[in-house]
C-alpha cells in the first residue's frame, strides 16, 4: 500500500488552503480588517492563529501574486487616458521603534461614464518616496492623456511628449474662493484666477 504525496499548497507544509488565505487577504485589504483583529475573530472560534502567521500567509500570497499585478499595470498603460494619484502610507521601521512614511501610487481608469469599453481597473505602486522618478518608471511606456493634480513631480512626464497632462478642476476650483475679493463679480474673479493658473502651468 502507498499512500498519494500531498497536493501541493500555497503555503509549503502549511495546513491553510488557498480559500482560506483569499479570505485573510479579503478580510485585510477589502473589509479592512487588521490581521489582529483576524486573530481575535479566530480565537473566538477556538482557532488559534497569531498575527505573525496571518502576516506571513499575506506576505507569501503577495509574492504569488506579483505576476497579475504587473499584468494589470501593462494592460493600464496601453489605455489612451488614466488618471494617477498619490498618498502617504506609514510603513514599518524596524530598528527605529517607530514608523517611515512611504508612499502609494495610484494608476486608475474607469470609462463607463462616457460609455467606454476598456473595464476600470486599478493598479496601486508602493515607493519609499515621492520622486519624480516614480511615476516615470512606473509609466514607462505609457503614451496618452495622464489626469493629475498639481504636484510638479508629474511634468517630466509631460517633457518626453508623449504624455500629456490634464489637471484636476477639483484641485482647480480651490483656488478661486480666497483669491476672489468679496465684491469682485463671480465672472471677472473666475477670469482672473483662470489666467494666473494658466500662466503658472506654463
Amino acid at each position: 500500500m502507498v499512500q498519494a504525496p500531498a497536493p501541493s499548497r500555497l503555503i509549503e507544509g502549511g495546513i491553510p488552503t488557498e480559500a482560506t488565505v483569499a479570505q485573510v487577504l479579503v478580510s485585510k485589504y477589502a473589509d479592512h480588517l487588521p490581521l489582529y483583529r483576524q486573530a481575535q475573530i479566530y480565537k473566538r472560534q477556538g482557532i488559534d492563529l497569531d498575527r505573525s502567521t496571518l502576516a506571513d500567509w499575506v506576505g507569501r500570497a503577495a509574492w504569488h501574486l506579483r505576476p497579475v499585478h504587473q499584468r494589470l499595470l501593462d494592460l493600464l498603460k496601453t489605455s489612451s487616458k488614466l488618471f494617477a494619484d498619490e498618498t502617504t502610507a506609514p510603513v514599518l521601521d524596524p530598528g527605529r521603534g517607530r514608523t517611515k512614511t512611504g508612499q502609494l501610487w495610484a494608476y486608475a481608469r474607469d470609462d463607463r461614464p462616457w460609455q467606454g469599453t476598456d473595464p476600470p481597473g486599478v493598479v496601486y505602486v508602493y515607493a519609499p518616496d515621492r520622486k519624480a522618478e516614480r511615476p516615470m518608471a512606473h509609466l514607462d511606456g505609457f503614451v496618452g492623456i495622464l489626469q493629475v493634480d498639481g504636484y510638479s513631480g508629474y511634468r517630466p512626464l509631460a517633457a518626453k511628449n508623449t504624455v500629456s497632462l490634464a489637471f484636476c478642476w477639483s484641485h482647480v476650483r480651490r483656488r478661486f474662493s480666497p483669491a476672489c475679493a468679496p465684491s469682485a463679480s463671480p465672472v471677472s474673479c473666475a477670469m482672473e484666477v483662470g489666467t494666473q493658473i494658466i500662466v503658472e502651468a506654463e
